[in-house]
């Protein structure tokens, strides 16, 4: 059923989402990068271990021996740790207003080019819910009363924010190659987030340790390493294998409402009348979105039933980067105040 895979992928963002709300709850603080070095090695080292038990390490040496899938893999991982350190860096140079919305707003417009230049041309459902949805982000990162707080616009800052925003995209569309050509998602995943904590880890081995060593930043990073990056991730996988890599990036556009939904409710965080409206328009375009789905998804890859690979157990974005609990979510970076607007993944 075509409209599964996107309603997995929108899923995924709702557990992204919840990954502002527990940094805004944890008793520890400590450096952003940090925080996302020890969360992507975690992740990483659950979803390898996963992979090698299911389908085990001959899967791994059949996408191997394949240079494109060698290749895309690769790429993948490269792609994920660039969509990691830029985030971080868009929300020191600009702040994490400005940072976020150049980051998730850039996300679905990359991945809408890529699609053009690869010769599948997003349709004007998703253009439309795309807009919409953007314009929703606006005003919900906007609209909370924290757009002045260290919001400020830096070339270094905005730049760095489209590079993340083209990381994840880049990083969706090789994600969709290789299962296209039969990886099963398991083994991606694996490569994906290995090969990313190897290139950022080492850039933030002494702050990751200490979020680790202090007994509730330990429990945070176990959270949102299992439940809010390897459960969601193992979903976006499964969803991204029927789900055009251009819709998915609006599709995820679930995680700063979730974000938004829980700084009111758990933070008591301001909802104001931009907020609410923006929190709409988000709304009105997903389901836009959710709509066009069928006609936007591409036939089911071979990564839905790879041969000799076995489903994974239980399914798994991003720290957060945020003006509270909208904050960047998969990031792996937060915002230094709780507020309505932030960042996401």
């Amino acid at each position: 059923m075509p409209i599964a895979g996107p309603i997995l992928v929108m899923l995924t963002g709702v557990l992204w989402g919840t990954t502002g709300t527990s940094l805004a709850l944890s008793a520890h603080s400590g450096s952003a990068l940090g925080f996302g070095a020890a969360r992507s090695t975690l992740a990483g080292v659950v979803l390898l271990a996963l992979a090698l038990w299911r389908p085990g390490p001959a899967a791994f040496v059949r996408a191997w021996r394949s240079r494109p899938q060698r290749v895309a893999l690769l790429l993948g991982a490269v792609f994920m740790a660039v969509y990691q350190l830029s985030f971080f860096v868009a929300t020191t140079h600009t702040g994490v207003v400005v940072g976020t919305l150049t980051a998730i707003g850039s996300a679905p417009l990359i991945a809408g080019l890529i699609g053009i230049v690869t010769g599948t041309r997003p349709t004007r459902s998703w253009a439309l819910a795309t807009a919409v949805g953007l314009a929703g982000l606006a005003l919900l990162i906007g609209g909370g009363g924290g757009a002045g707080d260290g919001a400020r616009v830096n070339l270094l800052g905005v730049l760095a924010g489209v590079a993340a925003g083209a990381g994840y995209a880049a990083y969706a569309v090789c994600s969709r190659r290789v299962l296209d050509a039969g990886t099963p998602p398991q083994v991606v995943l694996a490569v994906f987030f290995a090969g990313a904590a190897l290139i950022v880890a080492p850039l933030a081995l002494p702050e990751a340790v200490r979020w680790v060593a202090d007994p509730a930043g330990a429990l945070t990073v176990g959270y949102v390493g299992l439940v809010a990056t390897v459960l969601p991730y193992l979903m976006w996988i499964r969803g991204m294998a029927t789900t055009a890599p251009a819709l998915a990036t609006t599709l995820n556009l679930t995680e700063p409402l979730t974000a938004t939904v829980l700084g009111a409710l758990v933070l008591h965080e301001a909802f104001t009348a931009p907020v609410a409206i923006g929190a709409a328009l988000i709304a009105v375009g997903l389901l836009v979105a959710l709509r066009a789905a069928p006609t936007e998804t591409a036939a089911p890859s071979n990564a839905t039933a790879p041969t000799g690979a076995a489903e994974p157990a239980a399914g798994t974005g991003t720290p957060a980067a945020g003006q509270g609990a909208a904050g960047g979510e998969r990031h792996g970076v937060s915002g230094a105040s709780p507020g309505p607007s932030g960042g996401r993944r």
